[in-house]
């Protein structure tokens, strides 16, 4: 089937700043897809130029089939969209501010907005002025949900609230998923993105670092613990390290792509007396591409040449 969403050489400029880089990405049908950054990468500017909300520079999306440029319109009325501050009539109830959105999609659009309301427990005749940061959430996201959209974009979405409703919301992007819509997730909260994303996408400083499967992604990085003998320097040990730290006797590490024949080695070298591996969380595969591109090789030999101190 053809990607959902299709992103070619996007750069956007803001003066001399680059907020995109030569990004290119596919999202597929029926995928939970995350876009990890810290904030000021670029993933809102990237959301921003998908929706025909922004130009860029160069190169060009598609949503849906459509031409982000030229059909913006068209394509905002077939997605749900939830921003990360979305900007909602505080005058209006939840029962009013649906019925005022009906206008814009049509007939089934306030059954279901109606049952969304039930769903999430939300109270139909209180004015959105009156609501908890959750429950303005909750509507915003009854209100993008209630036309069916085939596809849904989410920035940042669980910015500020509570555990509790974040893991709801979460649960609700995975049933979704599960019926084969498509779910574009833009997030910096890693451990909530490692919860519920099929797909994941690395954006540092515009620049788009990888876009891999998240399970095979995990497979592919371990985190290497090593106990070296008195004075030892610790060995290559193979694939690509990511990350890397040292203490007195110790060096950690995270490698990517490091074979089982390699490890074997590794935990039979002289300088090494005990090997430990442990599979790699998200969130610290994510902190090593952001301090180091991915790649540290090349800052080993200056680490290892102030052994004992910690680096």
């Amino acid at each position: 089937m053809p990607p959902v969403i299709r992103l070619e050489k996007l750069t956007k400029r803001f003066g001399s700043e680059t907020a995109l880089d030569d990004v290119s990405l596919e999202v597929h049908p029926g995928t939970v897809f995350a876009l990890l950054g810290e904030n000021g990468a670029g993933k809102t500017t990237a959301i921003r130029i998908m929706l025909g909300l922004a130009e860029p520079n160069s190169g060009r999306t598609e949503v849906l089939g459509l031409p982000s440029a030229a059909r913006g319109m068209e394509i905002r009325q077939r997605v749900g969209y939830v921003p990360e501050s979305p900007t909602l009539y505080e005058w209006m109830t939840v029962e009013e501010i649906g019925w005022f959105t009906a206008g814009f999609y049509g007939g089934g659009f306030l059954p279901e907005y109606a049952g969304l309301v039930d769903q999430f427990k939300l109270p139909p005749k209180k004015k959105i002025k009156a609501l908890s940061k959750g429950m303005r959430a909750k509507v915003t996201l009854s209100l993008a949900l209630a036309h069916r959209p085939e596809l849904l974009i989410l920035d940042e979405p669980t910015s500020g609230l509570d555990a509790m409703i974040r893991l709801e919301f979460l649960d609700s992007m995975v049933d979704r998923a599960a019926e084969g819509k498509t779910i574009f997730l833009s997030s910096h909260q890693i451990a909530e993105v490692e919860r519920v994303a099929d797909v994941v996408a690395i954006l540092r400083r515009g620049k788009l670092l990888l876009v891999e499967p998240l399970d095979e992604l995990k497979a592919r990085v371990r985190r290497l613990t090593l106990t070296l003998k008195d004075g030892a320097v610790p060995p290559e040990p193979g694939g690509t390290i990511l990350s890397q730290r040292f203490k007195p006797r110790q060096w950690q590490a995270l490698v990517r792509d490091v074979t089982d024949e390699q490890l074997a080695a590794l935990a039979g070298h002289d300088a090494v007396e005990n090997l430990e591996i442990n599979t790699a969380s998200l969130e610290d595969i994510f902190v090593a591409y952001m301090q180091g591109d991915g790649v540290c090789d090349d800052r080993r030999e200056n680490a290892v040449e102030n052994l004992p101190q910690e680096v």
